[in-house]
């Protein structure tokens, strides 16, 4: 939800409560006699701290404290007592502030008229409060839902993408045209390389179907990747490929990291270079840490239907899946195109 409607529900909110107020008010001169101006009820007789205060510090409390602290994560039985808790501590705040503006008056009260005031006032932040976690409420669930279907519409984009990323027929023709080459030259090489291809396909097929899968799995799909795209280089070192920690045991969701990798291998200058791709990924400190750099020549120019997943559409997907446990930088630095993820157990 865009923010000027939220301040437009905020201000409608307050300006009906002012209504509602002056309407009391007029209500309760037609009772009385002489009748008091209604400046004189709200401006000097404490009649706006005692109506609006403990509203206001119960609406946001409520609003900007105890719903994202509780309601947000279920936690019904501490939203009930911090609730109870916050609304008398606006009673406490605004009979010390209606006692240092009114001292003459507040020391002719008694007792129980001090007590039913505190009450009284009380229940007032607390049914501001309990509007307030509406209000927040709705504005939130609004906003899940236009945030699902913004998702939701990228993430068939990014879907669809993704599956041109996989079947590649670029990368397919190559690799299969590489092997038929080797063949004369070293067979089980040729076949072991077969293999490699015929796992990838297998794993782009029926893997990548489910919504996590484990991340040595994704790493074995970057490795056979890579090592199918070394046969068209003669460079042993063209590629700096590490893996660095314990994997075992963690799920991934399918192909989150290939597709940098990918375009990596797309934009690389060239493939004489020794390191001009580095990979790197490590779990430090229950975060998976992705990072690859590849060097790249701003003359040449991507083929048509070379072009990988975009980052835009990268990104999009990630904020589905992961909408506050990664963290993604990509930049460009002295002819280097360097990206960086990190996806966290928790949330940041």
């Amino acid at each position: 939800m865009k923010k000027s409607v939220i301040i437009l529900l905020h201000i409608g909110y307050w300006v009906l409560y002012l209504i509602l107020v002056l309407f009391f008010i007029q209500v309760m001169r037609w009772n009385s006699s002489p009748k008091p101006a209604v400046s004189h009820i709200l401006f000097f007789s404490g009649g706006s701290i005692f109506v609006f205060l403990p509203g206001l510090t119960g609406f946001y409390s409520f609003y900007l404290i105890i719903f994202p602290r509780f309601l947000s994560r279920k936690k019904i039985a501490a939203l009930f007592f911090s609730g109870i808790i916050f609304s008398i501590g606006c009673a406490l705040v605004t009979m010390f502030v209606m006692s240092v503006s009114f001292d003459t008056k507040f020391s002719l009260m008694q007792p129980v008229e001090v007590t039913f005031m505190i009450i009284f006032m009380s229940l007032l932040a607390l049914v501001h409060g309990v509007i307030g976690l509406v209000m927040k409420g709705f504005i939130t669930w609004f906003g899940d839902i236009k945030l699902k279907e913004d998702l939701n519409k990228k993430n068939y984009e990014t879907e669809l993408a993704l599956i041109k990323s996989q079947i590649n027929p670029h990368f397919l023709f190559n690799t299969i045209n590489n092997i038929d080459v080797l063949i004369e030259k070293d067979a089980r090489k040729a076949s072991a390389y077969l293999n490699k291809l015929s796992d990838m396909m297998r794993f782009m097929l029926y893997e990548t179907k489910a919504e996590e899968i484990p991340l040595e799995k994704e790493l074995a799909y970057i490795e056979k990747y890579i090592e199918l795209q070394k046969i068209r280089t003669s460079n042993p070192k063209y590629v700096n490929y590490s893996v660095q920690g314990d994997m075992y045991g963690k799920m991934i969701a399918p192909m989150i990291f290939f597709p940098f990798v990918e375009n990596a291998f797309k934009h690389v200058e060239n493939k004489k270079k020794q390191n001009a791709i580095n990979i790197h990924i490590a779990m430090e400190n229950g975060k998976i840490v992705f990072e690859c750099k590849n060097s790249y020549d701003n003359i040449v120019q991507v083929k048509p239907g070379q072009s990988g997943l975009g980052n835009e559409l990268i990104k999009k997907r990630l904020m589905l899946l992961y909408p506050s446990k990664h963290s993604l930088e990509v930049n460009k630095e002295n002819l280097s195109y360097v990206v960086k993820l990190i996806i966290s157990e928790n949330e940041d």
